[in-house]
């Protein structure tokens, strides 16, 4: 059986390369004061927690034996009160580090974004929505904690290690270097497993975004697969996924206990010999009971930075194989943008020159071909022709949704690769065969692009495109809330309140692309009298496969052969007898048959 594109794992397999991680240190210094008070914090925290040890030996060798009861009870407080101080500390330090991590996650987010808005429709073509995502949240949400916590964490358990060892070596020379006879074999341990560690923490990440792209996809085609009764070949898919990021979390599980299993061993080995060696071979004399057990409380202190340490390296090293893919989203061009020292284009009346078009979605691929025509402004154009022909092609270069190949593209005399984007699409209004419904109330989604326009204008608009007698229908009217993608309503409503969206934002250029496909005929023609008030005085390209509702367009292009074999009014292109001829009397026939 093939494997589909969820199979494919991304390549995850990268060396710890730095500059991933000196690009994000953009993002750490944004939050550089709170985090430079929380390593203070954390410092002193750990500095009066390692004092315990101490206090505990002159207890048991001083105070005891004194039999003072006075001292006793004062450096008991004292105990009690470093514990009590330590705990506040890392409490602060704790919510503060808190913050800063989802700081820095709003801010590689947002960044996220906002790029994500700008980038091209090829982009999403190529992958999974499902991919896309993940990296926003998941990857996001791996390498937030190690920026904040695990930088300091990562300083603050060397200079521990550091401190612990300066604690050891003040109270027993020789029975430190019994703490450090654990290290070689420890390290033997980490050696060992940190390339399959490694290996098993790309494998869950891969396994999740495999997961994740293929449930996004299937809640997006709930009703295909349930048209389908592909229930049961789906949860036969998502199983296989499933079972797949489960073996490979528990694998990585089993890999990973590995060194807190070793960490608790040796601790407990060594936490032993230095009993064995401070009784049996140091004796009593030279190595007091007070001195054993305070070196047997740095020794188990000893090890848990070194656990810690290990830990950091490995979510370093997996959080680098994140930045990469984050940083390989936000680097991803940007094709579609304004040249430096593009201008706003100004009020336009809607004239719209091809010279010498050519256009290629892949290089050596035309679609287009030195196409030229020039509309004048308040004119309407019906485009038709075989699929795949062009016909959106040419209104999306309209949009400049894509950049022309070659030659040159005009409104009313303004190069459209000189202009702004913003100020061309603000006077275009498109409306497209898949109408997206946005999750909230119809108002909302009427409004969508004029969010300034009064409730009376997105009503007039409903009414014109023969909206507002199904919305009055709903319980709340305009006020209804849809879900996303308009769950609750019919096609044919979607297109008329995308439609109404549409026109509400009054726009001088109206494109149509099989925009009344799923209207049913009475509401059609309803629907045509309000469009034929309102594509007066704009000019207009409607895109549409059924004949009759173009013939009264004032210009007819037969689009085909990457160009305009024909082009003329309906009653002219019959009289011609060419390819128009023979597509609308087929459509004729067929609707008579």
């Amino acid at each position: 059986m093939a494997r589909n594109k969820f199979d494919i794992d991304e390549n995850l397999e990268s060396p710890f390369n730095i500059k991933h991680f000196r690009r994000a240190l953009v993002y750490i210094r944004k939050q550089q004061k709170p985090m430079i008070i929380a390593f203070l914090l954390s410092a002193l925290s750990a500095g009066i927690a390692l004092s315990a040890p101490l206090i505990i030996q002159h207890i048991v060798d001083v105070t005891i034996p004194a039999k003072d009861k006075t001292a006793l009870l004062g450096w008991s407080a004292l105990i009690f009160a470093t514990i009590i101080v330590s705990v506040i500390l890392a409490t602060i330090r704790s919510r503060m580090m808190t913050r800063v991590g989802q700081d820095i996650i709003y801010d590689i987010r947002t960044d996220l974004f906002k790029h994500l808005q700008e980038l091209p429709f090829q982009y999403y073509d190529d992958r999974p929505q499902g991919k896309i995502l993940i990296r926003v949240v998941n990857y996001v949400n791996s390498v937030s904690d190690v920026l904040s916590n695990g930088i300091i964490n990562f300083v603050l358990e060397i200079l521990n290690l550091l401190f612990i060892a300066i604690f050891m070596f003040a109270v027993d020379v020789r029975l430190s270097f019994v703490i450090l006879a654990g290290l070689p074999v420890f390290a033997v341990v980490i050696l060992t497993i940190k390339k399959k560690q490694r290996r098993g923490w790309q494998n869950i990440s891969n396994k999740s975004s495999n997961l994740n792209a293929y449930l996004q996809e299937s809640i997006s085609g709930i009703r295909v697969t349930q048209l389908f009764t592909r229930e049961q070949h789906n949860e036969g898919t998502f199983t296989r996924l499933a079972t797949n990021y489960r073996s490979a979390w528990m694998k990585s599980m089993r890999i990973n206990f590995l060194v807190p299993f070793s960490v608790d061993n040796l601790s407990t080995i060594v936490t032993a010999a230095i009993y064995f060696v401070g009784l049996l071979a140091i004796g009593p004399k030279e190595a007091t009971f007070g001195v054993i057990l305070a070196m047997s409380g740095y020794a188990a202190r000893f090890w848990q930075p070194i656990l810690n340490i290990s830990n950091l390296y490995n979510s370093f090293v997996n959080a680098v194989a994140y930045l990469e893919r984050i940083f390989e989203t936000l680097d991803e061009p940007v094709t579609i943008s304004d040249k430096p020292g593009a201008r706003e284009l100004p009020p336009i009346q809607g004239r719209v020159t091809f010279d010498n078009v050519t256009f290629a979605y892949d290089p050596g691929v035309n679609i287009l071909e030195k196409l030229s025509f020039d509309v004048k402004p308040g004119q309407s154009v019906a485009l038709v022709g075989p699929t795949g022909a062009g016909k959106t092609t040419v209104v999306n270069l309209i949009s400049r949704f894509y950049n022309i190949t070659g030659g040159k593209l005009f409104i009313d005399g303004h190069d459209l690769s000189e202009i702004q984007l913003k100020s061309l699409r603000s006077q275009m209004g498109i409306m497209l065969q898949d109408s997206f419904i946005f999750s909230g109330t119809i108002m909302d989604n009427i409004r969508y692009g004029k969010l300034d326009a009064t409730e009376e204008e997105v009503i007039a608009a409903a009414k014109t495109v023969c909206a507002d007698e199904f919305i009055r229908e709903f319980e709340n009217g305009y006020m209804t809330e849809v879900n996303e993608r308009g769950s609750k309503l019919s096609q044919g409503q979607r297109q008329l309140i995308s439609f109404a969206r549409t026109l509400l934002a009054n726009p001088r250029i109206l494109i149509l692309d099989e925009a009344t496909s799923s209207i049913d005929a009475q509401t059609e023609r309803l629907l045509q009298k309000g469009l034929n008030e309102l594509l007066k005085g704009r000019t207009s390209f409607i895109i549409a496969h059924r004949l009759s509702t173009v013939k009264n367009c004032d210009r007819i292009m037969y689009v085909s052969d990457k160009g305009i074999a024909e082009s003329g009014s309906h009653d002219e292109l019959l009289a011609k007898r060419g390819r128009y001829y023979k597509l609308y009397s087929a459509q004729k026939m067929e609707a008579i048959s």
